[in-house]
């Protein structure tokens, strides 16, 4: 955020005020953006920086100075109407000059948490101020946010923000949900939202065990009886592919995404391991019970017939 700084104008409009913010009663500097002489408000974050700007722009961008300036007002400090009375804003410099620049049409500071956008976010629906609101939900998908992707998911269903919902919901995918550290987050949901997120988890999971257990997509697998398609005799005992399965599904139940088993690391599990080397029996033979390729093909054919949002 930019210095304030004090403003080069008439002694009896630069006297110190008294600001009633949180902060200790200092004197305040006016910040650096926002100082228009001839402007007719006065703003005062927590900390003291005093923000004068105009009421038009105010109301015409802010529904709850819309409503605040329709009221009869009194005049300034000592009577002065010349000197506006600072309005305290409990909010933090970085907070209040974000929204501030927003709009005003000025360049944006950049954000620099998911915490930070969130709290300007609030502020402008306290404010009632649509603009920010709109310029905040174009940013809201961004990779720097979704890192955190529930969050994104709560703030996003807070809004009624569908398509935002839905993009955050599929980021969620990588988490597992039921880990406690997610509870406190979960709680913030109510239960319009939180059902569709966790049947979503639910569904990738319940429906990938079933396409795995699908004797169309793994013949020799899950047929029974299968015999070897080396020598035909050979009945397959299926324990290591029904050990693959099992762990691939504990795998999309810990992470839906199921991004370990679409991917190379597949083949370094010992399940996996163990069911590529299975071979047939019978002696002189020893042919492999399955073939790796055209399984774990279909193994990530499933992956992708899993839905991927709620």
């Amino acid at each position: 955020m930019a210095a304030p700084i004090h403003i080069a104008v008439p002694k009896a409009e630069v006297a110190p005020f008294p600001c009633s913010s949180p902060a200790a009663q200092v004197s305040c500097e006016y910040h650096p953006l926002f100082a228009f002489a001839d402007a007719d408000v006065v703003l005062c974050s927590t900390e003291g920086t005093l923000y004068r700007v105009y009421s038009y722009t105010l109301k015409t961008t802010c529904g709850l100075f819309r409503t605040m300036f329709s009221l009869p007002q009194k005049l300034g400090v000592e009577g002065d109407s010349k000197t506006p009375e600072p309005i305290p804003i409990y909010e933090h410099d970085n907070v209040l000059e974000k929204i501030l620049c927003m709009i005003h049409g000025l360049p944006i500071p950049k954000w620099k948490s998911l915490d930070d956008l969130e709290q300007v976010l609030f502020l402008a629906e306290k404010w009632d101020a649509q603009g920010p609101q709109d310029a905040i939900r174009a940013v809201l998908t961004s990779p720097q946010f979704l890192a955190e992707p529930l969050r994104v998911y709560i703030l996003a269903t807070h809004f009624d923000w569908e398509d935002e919902a839905k993009l955050a919901s599929q980021s969620t995918l990588s988490l597992s949900l039921y880990d406690e550290t997610y509870q406190p987050l979960l709680s913030r949901l109510s239960s319009k939202y939180l059902v569709p997120l966790l049947n979503l988890h639910r569904r990738r999971r319940d429906l990938f065990k079933e396409l795995l257990d699908s004797p169309e997509r793994f013949t020799a697998g899950n047929s029974n009886p299968y015999h070897c398609s080396r020598c035909g005799v050979t009945q397959l005992e299926n324990h290591s592919w029904r050990e693959l399965k099992a762990a691939m599904f504990v795998e999309i139940d810990r992470c839906p995404l199921g991004d370990r088993i679409g991917s190379l690391d597949l083949a370094s599990w010992p399940e996996a391991q163990a069911c590529w080397a299975a071979r047939c029996r019978k002696e002189g033979c020893g042919g492999l019970n399955y073939d790796k390729a055209a399984t774990l093909r279909q193994i990530k054919n499933c992956l992708d017939q899993l839905p991927m949002t709620i």
